[in-house]
């Protein structure tokens, strides 16, 4: 009995975890928007400092921690960019594809010759 019980322990504790990670993504704004997923980075980042400080007093840690390197760049922009230059080079295909063509019958014939 204790053999069948275990595995369904062990999916059950998996699916919770997982559960949980969504549920707190969801309700922290990570799934949302791009406005509500910076507005919960913001969040994290005022959270975290101090919490690692408190629980490293619980531990009786005294290490010094590195700053939190600053983000000088905005996410949204660079998906923007990202999908520009993507749009751009699916315009820019048949273009493309007709050049290399040409050129590459050209070179067959240069060799045929």
């Amino acid at each position: 009995m204790a053999t069948r019980i275990w595995p369904v322990m062990k999916l059950a504790t998996k699916v919770t975890i997982a559960g949980g990670a969504v549920y707190v993504a969801y309700d922290s704004g990570l799934l949302g928007n791009s406005k509500q997923g910076a507005e919960a980075l913001e969040k994290a980042k005022a959270v975290m400092p101090p919490a690692i400080e408190e629980w490293m007093k619980y531990f009786g840690l005294e290490a010094q921690l590195p700053t939190v390197p600053k983000i000088e760049f905005s996410p949204v922009d660079t998906w923007n960019s990202g999908v520009r230059w993507t749009i751009s080079s699916l315009s820019e295909a048949p273009t493309k594809v007709t050049e290399y063509t040409n050129q590459g019958l050209q070179y067959l014939k240069d060799l045929t010759k």
